[in-house]
């Protein structure tokens, strides 16, 4: 019978151990000891030690896996797409846990751990498709210490049943233990045990009597223990030893019977056990490690146990069965099978008997084979002759990723890298655990390397594909020849071709190691599932293009039908590896020349290759006779294209017959998984016989011309039909994390277990893209009915011209798309003729990838596709509608604009969609209602910047009130992107007032601060049409706003520098205004903080309508209010910048005159003046400041210090005079007085300094120019203040020249009047009287005095004549 082919899925890429549940399992013996650390040798700790299947019809098929060294036992649901669960135990546990099914709702798992405890674990299973999720019951983990155990050695355990465990002790003894109670949710429950021994005292007595043989240490020791399946009456447990002997052991009697098996087939009689003699040369002792060498079994009322014995020295089978039955309390000799030829240096890990039918797992260099023969065990109880015969089931021969295969794939063009990272990520090629591991690896060699480590290796991914690709040759470095300087690029793909074939080498051993069989189980419907450390598969029938090629690859001879593909897979192998990946790569650009005969084409690449030339002279005679021994090879060439391209009446026919192995309705992930590994698996094999086919085209490329041109189309459109599910099937559906911590499920479940902190992601399964794409359920259908079906619902097959596309092609393109596969959605479209499905669906692609040039150009050839002259042929016009919107055609070009627009809305490609409207608008039927195209084409002008076509737009657009709307928008845009200039330009006609308001209501509510400045545009935008009123008004209030914001004093100086410039705009604007009615008119808000100073005169008109509602009072602010106001506030910007202490605040130096007083405190003498002169605030302080400044540099010469940055001293101007300090400041006081003090002043400044100086130092003699201004102005005030401070020789000399100057000015000028003579006669009797009062009067004194007194009697004496001369 045919073996089948195993398929299987990889456990880490379905069931990840992030998303596993953890839960640890707790125990009362005290010092346990701590399972030993791994080991580098050992394996992953992931990889399963031992493995156990269990299926019942409640709960499904269930994976036991023990992994962690031990310590973990993992249930997997291989029916329900649960997340698995995780027990972690104290101690490793011994082989073979078991998992049971306790009515109604419950599973027990019994395990035994190493250091003697028994645990039963109550699981719920209320619900099939929750089981373990749901919450665990009340003492759900029961332990019992084995009180037998300690100081033994506990090596192999049966679980009978729920209610019986065996377990081997040292020398062959058994623990048997029985449960008199199994527990509730309070207690543990009871467990008696029995220990047993297999020896006795004949035995013991013949041991010590010298014989001819010696007893090999540990010969006792049990490998293996077996039972009958449950549910069975049998309590017998059976053993093997290491010496081979099989035991029976009864719960309460322990060792009932005992036989030898031999270890070869020339007995047939199976030797009797200890106490007879044995053989003078001893057989060597089975393994120490447990095995699964025995299994027990009911079958007709009978009892058997088959036990298997390896023969490792055998050169014709891997090993004998040897079958017994259980008779009472005997073992009875049966009979002894020989396993097949092919088992020869294999390794037995597991067989089970199933019905009349033994199925057997080996291991061949790490890869798992399943054999199966039929044996009527009534008939080998009569020792009747055995006509069964063994078939054998494997994987499917699949390219080894070795040093050769990778130079293979670099004789083709394409990058290194790419290639390599492409054959390691293949579903099915290494496991995502396999991954991990050798990458992990990979990264710690690294690291360990001299020097800093690349910054790839600390870098953390988001995917395990992308951590590959950066990492794996990142340590690779371009040098340069130290001799010539050139770069060594040989050297540099050397040393990366060596890194990618290290990594890979590690990920082939660790694969290797995950592939390692473990164990053999029935599932659903019985199907024998096949457990690997880290592989779980089924065995399942060939369909034929398996089977052909599978015989093809193994050299067997097939029947007369297939003799064509015979010769043709000859011919392949003949052929050139580099002759093949050289045609196969030029297949693609072959299939797609569909303007050209096929033959040309063939025979065009059939000498670029050198096809014919590569073959010997020999193979090519050879292989043209037997081409020329086919009768008909049309007809054969089509037959083979019939079985390449679908399902055909024996291959179902083979299904009926092998009863094909169903799958659970509601498809699991698993089963899922497993359909689609067989589909890639038969779509290789199709591939390579296809290939077979394309070889023998080029082989008779010269003949092609006489040939059928449908057939030649049928072979290529196969073959791309076979490429493009090739190049599917070796696609991943890709790798990533998710973010769990907002999952409210999970949070809780992690508060309950105090796990906040743990890692917020939880890797997802790693799918291959054929599962991606495969159905939630098929209904009720086998495996390969499935993969066949889902194969013929692609439609990839179905073609019959590679010039067409199919409606199904461009459907499944179009699906790839949609699902975000864009880069093998697009392979597969490189595959297609360019027919309008197709092209759209490019477009789409492209638009997905943010290619929208491209996308659009393709795409507006499609428009004339549609309407009344469309020409479309049927099969296009099919295809095309399929992946339009509602699965139709659409009715018009104009449909077609629409469609557009939305597509390239969605990608956010505006010009495209502005593109598309304005098409739309151009073909648009006359009387529909066009607005909404013309607002988009409008808002995405607007949007992308064209403002002239916007405007253009704008101003062509019938419908007023979105031009409204628009040009709200469209100003708000341009402002936005500083077109401030395009803005002004524009004339707005008719819809100034829009963009007035729109400018309005942004500057009276905009930040001022923030750009766009809505107030200085519109300000732009007054002046520019002539309105300066309003220009003024702008940026008077601009400074309002800004004035408000200057109140916070880390904000006040660059408010101010942008309020001073608003008052500068509102200044200039004003200035082109007739000066009569140069003013503006602004709103005065009742809650204004702005109050108008008391210098300023406000003018209120308060006419009857007033009242009325909304109506308030106005101010009007002149131009030289604004005047005023600029002032200030430079006023105060220049004492911040001074003083950067200086806060302004409501009453604090918000004055002009506290404003002056400050900036001349701080030496500022030039702003100060002219502040104050702009202003006009009496300056009289600021001269008394200035003046004592003076005095200070003439009493200390030296006061200045080098930091000082006053600006009245140190100015160009001021330094360049000659002179000292002091000499400056007097010269700069002087020239001050003359341009700020005038008759105007009264010369107030100069009193004011004159008084500073006497204040300061009476006896320091004023600068003679200050007497002399007095003296010509106000000699009379110059003579009181000498009094005042008791300069009496001053005042003398003061009057003395007052009387000279006024005999001076009569003898010039005859008096006119009486008062033209006029002297202060009162005050210079006050004078002399204050004179005559010292009592010791300085001799300059009296001189003065006594001149005077003469003076003044003259004048008096003078005076009368000149009266008398004056009339």
């Amino acid at each position: 019978m045919e073996g089948g082919v195993l398929v299987s899925t990889q456990v880490s890429a379905l069931f990840p151990s992030a998303q596993a549940t953890s839960i640890p399992v707790q125990t009362s013996r005290r010092n346990a000891p701590l399972p030993p650390p791994p080991t580098e040798s050992d394996p992953p700790v992931e990889h399963a030690l031992d493995s156990v299947v269990f299926h019942s019809d409640v709960t499904g098929t269930i994976l036991l896996r023990v992994i962690h060294a031990g310590l973990i036992v993992e249930l997997i649901s291989l029916t329900h797409d649960l997340p698995p669960i995780r027990f972690v135990f104290p101690a490793p546990v011994l082989s073979s846990p078991a998992l049971f099914f306790w009515q109604p709702n419950e599973l027990h798992l019994i395990v035994v751990t190493k250091t003697a405890s028994l645990y039963r674990l109550i699981l719920p299973a209320r619900d099939s498709t929750r089981l373990w999720n749901d919450t665990l019951g009340r003492n759900w983990c029961r332990e019992h210490l084995i009180k037998n155990a300690p100081g033994h050695t506990l090596s192999v355990a049966r679980i009978q049943s729920t209610y019986s465990v065996a377990v081997a002790l040292e020398q062959g003894s058994v623990i048997r233990l029985e449960a008199t109670y199994i527990g509730d949710e309070v207690e543990d429950g009871e467990w008696s045990e029995y220990i047993h021994s297999h020896g006795s005292i004949f035995s013991a007595i013949t041991s010590l009597i010298p014989s001819r043989h010696s007893v090999e240490p540990n010969s006792s020791d049990v490998v293996a223990m077996t039972s009958c399946p449950q549910p069975s009456e049998i309590e017998n447990v059976w053993t093997l030893s290491r010496d081979r002997t099989l035991r029976a052991w009864s719960p309460k009697s322990g060792c009932i019977s005992a036989k030898t098996i031999p270890s070869t087939s020339t007995s047939r009689a199976l030797t009797p056990a200890p106490g007879a003699i044995t053989p003078a040369k001893p057989t060597p002792l089975l393994a120490d490690e447990p095995q699964k060498l025995i299994r027990a079994f009911e079958y007709e009322n009978h009892v058997y146990v088959l036990a298997f014995i390896p023969t490792p020295s055998s050169t014709s089978s891997g090993g004998l069965f040897h079958l017994s039955e259980q008779i009472s309390d005997q073992l009875i000799t049966g009979f002894s099978l020989e396993s097949s030829s092919t088992s020869v240096h294999c390794q037995l890990y597991d067989f089970v008997v199933v019905g009349t039918s033994l199925h057997t797992l080996w291991g061949r260099q790490g890869q798992s084979i399943v054999e199966s023969v039929e044996w009527d065990w009534g008939k080998v109880k009569k020792n009747a002759p055995f006509m069964g015969q063994w078939a054998a089931c494997t994987y499917p021969q699949e390219s080894e990723l070795t040093p050769s295969y990778l130079d293979e794939l670099l004789l083709t063009p394409g990058s290194m890298t790419a290639k390599f990272y492409e054959a390691t990520m293949r579903p099915g090629v290494f496991s995502p655990l396999t991954l991990r591991s050798a990458l992990e690896a990979y990264t710690i060699s690294c690291l360990s390397l001299p020097g800093v480590p690349p910054p790839q290796l600390t870098t953390p991914y988001a995917t395990l594909g992308e951590n590959i690709a950066a990492v794996v040759g990142c340590t690779v470095r371009l040098t340069r020849d130290p001799q010539t300087g050139a770069q060594q690029h040989d050297r540099y793909w050397n040393a990366l071709k060596r890194d990618w074939e290290g990594f890979i080498a590690r990920c082939r051993e660790v694969e290797r190691m995950a592939r390692w069989p473990l164990a053999l189980g029935l599932g659903s419907a019985g199907d024998l599932v096949v457990v690997e450390r880290e592989r779980v598969g089924i065995r399942v029938g060939e369909d034929l293009p398996l089977r052909l090629h599978r015989l093809l690859s193994s050299s067997i001879a097939m029947e007369p039908q297939y003799g064509l593909m015979e010769i043709l897979w000859t011919l392949k192998t003949k052929i050139g590896t580099q002759t093949m990946l050289t045609l196969e790569d030029r297949l693609t650009s072959m299939v797609q020349h569909v303007a050209f005969p096929y033959a040309d084409v063939i025979l065009d690449q059939s000498q670029r290759t050198f096809f014919r030339t590569d073959l010997d002279e020999a193979d090519d005679s050879w292989i043209t006779g037997r081409l020329q021994s086919i009768d008909d090879l049309d007809q054969a060439i089509r037959f083979g294209l019939d079985i390449l391209g679908g399902l055909t009446n024996n291959e179902v026919k083979l299904e009926e017959e092998e009863v094909e192995l169903l799958l659970p309705t509601t498809e699991s992930e698993w089963s899922r998984g497993l359909t689609a590994s067989f589909i890639g698996i038969t779509v290789n094999a199709r591939y390579d016989l296809c290939l077979t086919i394309i070889a023998l085209l080029h082989f008779l490329a010269e003949d092609l011309g006489d040939w059928d041109p449908s057939l030649l189309a049928e072979v290529l459109v196969v073959f791309r039909g076979l490429a493009m599910l090739r190049y599917v099937a070796r696609q991943t559906a890709g790798d990533s994390e998710q973010d769990t911590l907002g999952d409210p499920d999970d949070f809780v479940s992690r508060m309950r277990n105090m796990n906040v902190s743990q890692s917020r992601t939880r890797s997802l399964p790693v799918y291959s893209l054929l599962h991606r794409l495969l159905p939630r359920s098929w209904g009720q259908k086998g495996l390969i009915e499935s993969a066949h079906h889902f194969l013929d619902s692609t439609g990839l097959l179905q073609s019959v011209s590679p010039a067409h596309a199919t409606r199904s092609e461009v459907v499944y393109c179009e699906r790839l798309r949609l699902l975000g596969y864009l880069e093998v959605a697009g392979e597969l479209l490189a595959w297609l003729p360019r027919t309008p499905g197709v092209t759209y669906v490019v477009a789409r692609l492209w638009l997905d990838s943010g290619r929208a040039d491209d996308a659009a150009a393709l795409l507006d050839g499609l428009a004339a596709r549609f309407g009344p002259d469309g020409a479309l042929a049927l099969e296009d016009r099919d295809a095309f509608a399929a992946v339009l919107p509602n699965a139709s055609l659409l009715d018009s070009d104009f449909s077609f604009y629409l469609h557009l627009r939305e597509l390239f809305r969605a990608a956010s490609a505006t010009h495209h969609e502005v593109h598309a409207s304005q098409l739309a608008l151009s073909v648009a039927p006359p009387g529909g209602d066009n607005s909404e195209l013309w607002y988009k084409v409008i808002k995405g002008l607007t949007e992308l910047g064209a403002y002239d076509d916007a405007y253009a737009a704008l101003a062509a657009s019938p419908y007023d009130k979105l031009k409204r709307e628009c040009v709200t928008e469209l100003v708000h845009r341009m402002c936005e992107e500083n077109a401030v200039e395009k803005l002004v330009s524009f004339n707005f006609a008719g819809f100034n007032t829009e963009v007035e308001d729109a400018l309005s209501f942004n500057a009276r509510n905009a930040d001022p601060r923030v750009r766009p400045f809505y107030s200085r545009i519109l300000y732009t935008w007054y002046v520019t049409r002539g309105d300066y009123r309003n220009a003024a008004l702008v940026m008077y209030q601009r400074a309002r706003k800004l004035a408000t914001l200057a109140a916070e004093p880390s904000n006040f100086v660059p408010m101010a520098e942008l309020q001073m410039e608003a008052y500068l705009g509102a200044i200039n604007a004003l200035s082109l205004v007739d000066q009569k009615v140069a003013w503006i008119a602004i709103p005065l808000a009742a809650e204004s903080n702005y109050a108008p100073r008391k210098r300023r005169k406000l003018s209120r008109h308060i006419p009857e309508g007033l009242y009325a509602p909304g109506r308030r009072d106005i101010e009007i602010v002149s131009v030289g209010d604004i005047h005023y106001d600029y002032t200030v506030l430079l006023a105060q910007l220049e004492l911040t910048k001074a003083d950067p202490t200086f806060i302004v605040g409501p009453g604090l130096l918000s004055t002009p005159s506290a404003i002056v007083m400050r900036l001349a405190q701080l030496n500022k003498f030039n702003t100060a003046m002219s502040i104050a002169r702009s202003l006009d605030v009496d300056m009289t302080e600021l001269f008394v400041h200035l003046a004592t400044q003076c005095l200070k540099l003439s009493r200390h010469p030296n006061s200045i210090p080098e930091s000082d940055t006053s600006d009245w001293l140190l100015t160009d101007r001021v330094s360049s005079w000659p002179g000292t300090p002091a000499d400056r400041g007097w010269r700069y006081l002087r020239q001050s007085l003359e341009r700020h003090d005038s008759p105007d002043t009264d010369f107030k400044y100069t009193k004011t300094t004159l008084e500073t100086i006497l204040s300061y130092d009476r006896l320091t003699p004023p600068p003679p120019w200050l007497i002399q201004i007095l003296e010509d102005y106000h000699h009379e005030y110059l003579i009181r203040t000498a009094l005042r401070y008791e300069l009496f020789e001053d005042a003398l000399e003061y009057i003395s020249t007052l009387i000279k100057k006024s005999g001076n000015k009569l003898a010039r000028e005859p008096p006119k009047h009486s008062s033209s003579t006029w002297l202060p006669y009162t005050l210079i009797d006050q004078v002399l009287v204050a004179c005559r009062s010292l009592e010791k009067p300085s001799s300059k004194c009296a001189n003065l005095q006594q001149h005077l007194e003469v003076e003044l009697s003259n004048r008096v004496k003078r005076m009368p004549k000149l009266s008398q001369f004056s009339r």
